[in-house]
């Protein structure tokens, strides 16, 4: 089976959108291979030079082989359809079929902040990005960022310091470290977190791969951080594919005429981005309390009248943190507009919070 998902992502000129596409109608990843040529053609958007690669090219051996180097080396397979593939993520509609992931950390955990910025982060942006992660401790927060030099790094190693999980997405497969000086880094990441990509092994670190690794960054959190970024470059296409995909963005303010901090001040002046200057600025945004408060916080809800669909939702949302729309309908089995508007019933009664991608978790 698992040969069959990472073969849908060796097919040429078949993306991620096309790829989910055909396993809808199809049934399935493995039964895409063993379709004929007349049902593939009834599929919309597939044409017929996409019917050809799929019949013609012989992908399964390669994905045979990288079967072997994630059995050899312990790594997790994360198939878009499978429950710990990061939900939010899959939610966007270009989210990678398959993950790859070292490391043992929950992607689908209550609380995710991605925080990005320049390579050649100055000692300002260094000091504001490891102050952002020690006020993260107190909501329990997943840190995300690329594992590249400067802010990436810092937020990285600041995450690990004061003992929160952090996850470190590459541009490229897990047969090597880039840049390589972050080897010892990512060993510590895998111990307190994960390393995660949608690249298989024998992927180089090359240039195209780092815009496709940013929309993970975004897609994956619940917030992108901009610490410090100049007028182009990662950390702005991260920022903007975050606006797309409706999560929200924060952006610390720097000085005018600064070079790494005219990107920042874009963002804040265009209103693509909420001014930083604390972590408390983003769980005030976001809704968060901290860890103390969280219990008083559910005691208070088991005094509201529930309806007892409500309180079904209320004690799934408690043992799951979070859960999408259809897995709540689904694993009712009510209709996804009644599980709608219940849920909306309570977000009135301060029970429960939307997250991008009809994600839904208890207001704590």
């Amino acid at each position: 089976m698992l040969a069959y998902q990472i073969g849908i992502t060796l097919l040429p000129g078949v993306g991620d959108v096309i790829g989910k596409k055909l396993i809808a109608y199809c049934g399935g990843a493995e039964a895409v291979f063993k379709e004929g040529r007349a049902s593939l053609e009834k599929i919309p958007g597939v044409g017929s030079r996409l019917v050809d690669a799929v019949l013609s090219h012989n992908v399964l051996d390669r994905a045979k082989q990288e079967v072997e180097f994630i059995e050899k080396n312990n790594i997790q397979p994360l198939f878009y359809l499978d429950k710990q593939y990061p939900a939010r993520l899959k939610n966007c509609d270009d989210s990678p079929i398959m993950l790859y992931q070292k490391g043992h950390t929950d992607l689908n955990t209550a609380k995710v902040v991605s925080i990005v910025g320049t390579r050649q982060a100055t000692e300002y942006g260094k000091e504001i990005c490891n102050k952002i992660v020690e006020g993260l401790v107190a909501y329990n927060v997943l840190v995300v960022s690329g594992l590249a030099y400067g802010i990436d790094t810092c937020a990285h190693k600041a995450a690990l310091d004061h003992g929160l999980h952090t996850a470190a997405v590459l541009g490229h497969g897990l047969d090597r470290i880039y840049p390589y000086l972050n080897k010892p880094l990512s060993q510590k990441i895998c111990d307190q977190g994960a390393l995660l990509t949608e690249f298989m092994s024998q992927s180089l670190p090359d240039r195209e791969n780092f815009p496709k690794r940013n929309r993970i960054i975004a897609g994956i959190s619940d917030a992108v951080v901009v610490v410090e970024a100049a007028r182009s470059g990662g950390a702005l296409i991260t920022a903007e594919i975050a606006n797309s995909y409706n999560r929200d963005v924060f952006s610390v303010p720097g000085r005018i005429g600064d070079e790494f901090s005219e990107g920042c001040n874009k963002l804040i002046k265009i209103n693509k981005a909420a001014l930083l200057q604390s972590a408390d600025d983003i769980a005030y945004i976001m809704g968060w309390q901290r860890k103390e408060n969280m219990q008083a916080g559910i005691q208070r809800q088991l005094f509201v009248e529930l309806t007892p669909l409500e309180e079904n939702i209320v004690n799934m949302l408690r043992n799951a943190d979070t859960l999408g729309l259809d897995e709540i309908s689904l694993a009712l089995s009510l209709p996804v507009n009644k599980i709608s508007s219940t849920l909306l019933t309570l977000e009135f009664q301060g029970l429960v919070r939307a997250l991008p991608g009809s994600i839904y978790r208890l207001n704590r």
